[in-house]
């Protein structure tokens, strides 16, 4: 008999479902898998043989024939385990075909036959559910990741004879979780908060923008000024994430294995890699094409801190991601996609000791400052909205009463909401969320400006050589600031304040 268990696999961030057919068969004892799995699917034999009999169950002394189809595809990880399992149960007859028909079993096993949590199993989950199954199998860890998907009775067990059980349905109820109070982020309170960065005022309205519409940032300034601590504070200010960005942000995180202890991601992430980081570390890839940190900050931040330090094969990859809002790798086994939706926020000085323009400290000529600015390519910058140049706090920001009132992230954060609710009204119809998704024909549409708006960046254009890209990056960054102001046309001011905010073009 051949017996046949669903299971699933992983291709960037969807699943797919793999069948694993079971054949014990009368010959030499011996245990075969093909399909073309990897040295972590090969050893499942040893493994699965360990646990049926740790579990008290006798293991068949015939040939057993594991097949994983599609055969075509290359198969990975330890979370065949379970599904090889029960379908040598099956073959021994404790448990029925009946049992396991339109349900999927994913997991790893232990030699005492525990059943332990592997990674994506939310996407393999949510995939399930189109191929018609209709029951999952899980380990425990992994079944509130799994019941986030509706249409699908979870149920976690412990160990081979806990599944047995619940397939024999011995008193076994599905996991059930409540999805509007388990997504709530006040379960995990925001402890940075703007109030407590002292002066930096200018910098600060720069980041509302930003964050209302959805820009991308750099800062300049000296050592010591502000731009790390300013930069830690943005997601406290972005809007809460909605259930299916949520949703799309935790199965990045499930696939790598990051979830940590909670089985969703309920803020907007924030990731700051050390400038270090190579570009595949970055971007993805490797030999099998996983996320990389741009992915894992899909709807959030990516902060890159001393910009200039990063690898420049490492910044020059960020090009089309930023621009697209994904990021394709290609590799000789697999091209996947990954989602890159994020918010870049860099900081720099603008010379290496870092003091250029700012105190009479520089050490630096000219032909050195020039040299540490260009490792920024001006491709980079120009996919940059805002730029702007942060100056030392002075002694009595830090020591006095000036910032008592400053506003803190929360009084921001309803703003910045606002604002975005009003960009999801108006682009409805147009398949994009916030200002900084306008394309050249929306940009030309939703960005009108009166006369003197007109003027004023034909006059900005023409001085600091902007580029078309640039341009359209100030339209969209005076929408924005348009969109705070509650203003329905963008007017001259607010051109102005957006052109403002191109400090690097004046710089270089």
């Amino acid at each position: 008999m051949v017996a046949k268990v669903g299971s699933n696999a992983v291709l960037g961030i969807s699943g797919y479902p793999v069948t694993v057919e079971v054949c014990l068969s009368p010959g030499v004892p011996t245990f075969d898998i093909v399909g073309l799995p990897d040295s972590s699917v090969k050893e499942a034999k040893e493994r699965v043989r360990a646990a049926i009999k740790n579990s008290g169950l006798e293991f068949p002394l015939r040939r057993i024939t594991i097949n994983l189809a599609p055969a075509g595809t290359k198969k990975e990880g330890a979370s065949f385990d379970l599904p090889i399992a029960v379908g040598i149960l099956v073959n021994m007859g404790l448990l029925r075909l009946e049992h396991i028909t339109d349900a999927m079993f994913v997991g790893e096993l232990s030699l005492d036959g525990e059943i332990k949590p592997v990674r994506g199993v939310l996407p393999m989950a949510h995939s399930a559910v189109s191929y018609g199954v209709r029951a999952c199998f899980v380990s425990c860890e992994n079944a509130e990741e799994a019941a986030l998907v509706d249409g699908l009775d979870v149920y976690g067990v412990k160990n081979l004879s806990d599944m047995i059980d619940a397939l024999l349905k011995k008193n076994r109820e599905p996991v059930h979780i409540d999805k509007e109070t388990f997504g709530n982020v006040a379960a995990c309170p925001q402890t940075l908060d703007f109030a407590d960065v002292r002066g930096q005022v200018t910098a600060k309205r720069a980041i509302e923008v930003c964050a209302a519409g959805g820009h991308n940032l750099i800062m300049v300034g000296p050592p010591g000024s502000g731009k790390t601590m300013l930069a830690k504070r943005i997601p406290s200010v972005l809007p809460p994430l909605d259930f299916d960005e949520i949703m799309e942000v935790t199965k990045i995180h499930s696939i790598a294995g990051i979830l940590g202890g909670d089985s969703l991601v309920r803020r907007r992430p924030f990731r700051s890699p050390h400038h270090s980081t190579s570009s595949s570390a970055l971007t993805g890839g490797g030999r099998n094409g996983s996320p990389g940190e741009i992915s894992f900050a899909h709807k959030g931040v990516l902060f890159l801190d001393e910009l200039p330090e990063f690898r420049r094969d490492a910044l020059e990859a960020l090009r089309q991601p930023v621009e697209e809002g994904k990021v394709v790798i290609s590799r000789a086994k697999a091209t996947v996609t990954y989602p890159s939706d994020f918010m870049l926020v860099a900081a720099m000085n603008p010379c290496p000791c870092g003091y250029y323009g700012y105190s009479d400290k520089c050490v630096c000529s000219s032909g050195v400052v020039a040299k540490y600015q260009r490792k920024v390519s001006g491709p980079l910058l120009d996919r940059i909205d805002v730029q702007i140049d942060i100056d030392a706090v002075k002694y009595e920001e830090i020591t006095g009463d000036a910032d008592k009132g400053a506003e803190s992230s929360p009084a921001v954060k309803e703003r910045v909401v606002r604002c975005r609710r009003l960009q999801l009204e108006r682009y409805a119809n147009e398949g994009i969320k916030c200002n900084a998704e306008l394309d050249a024909r929306q940009v030309n549409l939703y960005c009108k400006l009166d006369e003197a708006g007109k003027t004023l960046l034909k006059n900005a254009f023409e001085s600091l050589g902007l580029s078309v890209r640039a341009h359209h990056k100030v339209l969209r960054v005076a929408r924005t600031i348009a969109d705070l102001d509650g203003s329905g046309g963008v007017l001259s001011q607010h051109v102005a304040e957006a052109i403002s905010y191109r400090e690097l073009d004046r710089m270089i």
